[in-house]
């Protein structure tokens, strides 16, 4: 195990490091910005994700620190501390993502898709209602997650956004770790 991105459960960083001593574990972007829009007016959603962008953007974790300052010595940092407080409650759980190249960042700041495949497993048994047994719901998961796997024909030579790229730099960031055969 490589990276593990976690979405802010209490406790998982910690087993995740017993179980893979080497993993480095980070928290799930998206679900930061998400922890931190909550706090906010819609009006201002614009303005602080452009801020909050600058933070996880950053080429270094000192630039990070400085965007951060600056979002909390700002308007919307004095309007809204709590949104400062959430980025530094989650900083040492954060900060391993700003020491990847933007190539790796690009393909590890999310747990999106775990959520998107778990979305369309609640949605296939919500939709069919009552199971007559446990079998039978087992079999609709079954075929849900069988249709997300088997590719479409126009999907079949599809290669996710980035990842050719990012693998290139897994295997140098993760050098000896990584078996590219």
């Amino acid at each position: 195990m490589c990276i593990v991105a976690c979405d802010g459960l209490k406790g998982l960083p910690d087993a995740v490091t017993a179980t893979w001593p080497k993993a480095t574990v980070q928290t799930c972007v998206i679900h930061l910005i998400r922890a931190s829009l909550r706090f906010a007016s819609k009006q201002h959603h614009a303005k602080l994700v452009t801020e909050l962008k600058a933070i996880y953007t950053a080429p270094t974790e000192q630039a990070a620190e400085q965007a951060l300052a600056d979002l909390a010595a700002g308007e919307l940092g004095q309007r809204y501390p709590a949104i400062v407080r959430t980025w530094q409650a989650a900083w040492s759980e954060f900060t391993p993502y700003l020491a990847f190249p933007p190539e790796i960042r690009k393909v590890v700041y999310s747990t999106n898709l775990i959520e998107s495949i778990n979305a369309r497993l609640r949605n296939a048994t919500r939709n069919r209602g009552h199971f007559p047994s446990e079998q039978a719901a087992l079999k609709v998961l079954y075929l849900a997650i069988r249709e997300q796997i088997t590719p479409r024909a126009r999907d079949v030579n599809h290669v996710a956004p980035h990842w050719k790229k990012a693998l290139n730099q897994f295997s140098l960031f993760f050098e000896n770790r990584l078996n590219t055969k």
